[in-house]
C-alpha cells in the first residue's frame, strides 16, 4: 500500500486544488459602525448547471481511524464545495490532481485551528475527515439539477498518516 504523509496546509501548496479559508493574510476591512471586521471574498464558490443554487448546510462528521485507508476520493463537475470547522478542531484534507478525467497522486494536508477549505469545481478529493472527534462543519456548495458527484475508486488504496499536529 502507498503511503502518503499529511503535511500543513498552507495557501500556496493548496492553490491548484480550491482555496484555504482562513483569516491569517486575509483582506479585512471594518463595518457595523466600526464593531465588526470583515474578512472578505475568502472563497470562490461555483454553482452552474441546471437549476444551479448555493446551499449552506451544516454537517456533523464522525472521526475516522489513523492510517486512514483511502480507497475513493469524488469529485462535483457543477459546483465548488466549502468546509469550515465549527469547533477549534483540525481535519485532514485530502485531494487529488486531475489526470485525464481521473485523480492523479493523493496531496493530503492537515489544518490548523480556524482552517477550513474551498474545492474547486471537478477537484477530485476525499470525503469529510474530522479527527479525533465528532466535529460540526458550516458547508457551502451547490444545488440543483444534475447529477453533481463522481466517485472514483483507486485499484489499490493509500494509507494516510497524519504529519506532526498543530
Amino acid at each position: 500500500m502507498n503511503v502518503i504523509v499529511a503535511r500543513p496546509l498552507t495557501r500556496d501548496a493548496f492553490a491548484p486544488f480550491g482555496d484555504v479559508i482562513e483569516t491569517e493574510g486575509a483582506q479585512s476591512f471594518l463595518i457595523n459602525n466600526g464593531k465588526t471586521r470583515r474578512f472578505h471574498d475568502l472563497a470562490k464558490v461555483e454553482a452552474t448547471g441546471p437549476n444551479a443554487r448555493v446551499l449552506v448546510s451544516i454537517f456533523r462528521g464522525e472521526p475516522y481511524d489513523f492510517p486512514l485507508r483511502l480507497e475513493m476520493v469524488e469529485r462535483h463537475p457543477f459546483g465548488s464545495q466549502a468546509f469550515m470547522p465549527l469547533s477549534p478542531r483540525p481535519f485532514l484534507v485530502v485531494v487529488c490532481p486531475d489526470e485525464d478525467g481521473r485523480p492523479g497522486l493523493p496531496h493530503a494536508f492537515l489544518t490548523k485551528l480556524g482552517q477550513g477549505v474551498n474545492y474547486a469545481r471537478n477537484t477530485w478529493h476525499a470525503v469529510l475527515t474530522p479527527i479525533g472527534e465528532t466535529q460540526d462543519f458550516l458547508v457551502v456548495d451547490r444545488g440543483g439539477d444534475g447529477n453533481n458527484v463522481e466517485e472514483f475508486f483507486f485499484p489499490e488504496p493509500f494509507s494516510i498518516r497524519l504529519g506532526d499536529m498543530p
